[in-house]
């Protein structure tokens, strides 16, 4: 969903993605794109992963989505897997990239 949510927003205008791979492993690219920017971070798991090492590069949070916490207001509903979203799981990608392009004129 983190990922579906990513590629929805950007297709609507909404900024760059980084791949948090890149970030993790160091890529010399990668870390000069965060350092001193305002990011917007998406979190698929509580490790909040995305957060640490944008964090950890000099980036700094702007704003921080959590999945977990937008399925709150999805209980029950069938999301699909991990490689197959059913609707209610692109229902839910959409609803954060709308939040992501909603906020991101306040990022700079």
């Amino acid at each position: 969903i983190a990922r579906e949510a990513a590629y929805a927003a950007a297709a609507a205008g909404g900024g760059e993605l980084l791949c948090l791979a890149l970030l993790v492993s160091g890529d010399e690219e990668a870390v000069s794109r965060i350092r001193d920017a305002e990011c917007i971070t998406i979190d698929g798991c509580p490790k909040l992963c995305a957060v640490k090492n944008v964090e950890a590069t000099g980036g700094t949070v702007a704003k921080s989505i959590q999945v977990i916490d937008v399925l709150k207001n999805h209980r029950g509903a069938e999301l699909g897997t991990a490689t197959k979203l059913a609707d209610a799981g692109w229902a839910v990608a959409h609803e954060i990239a709308q939040d992501i392009n909603h906020c991101e004129s306040e990022v700079k």
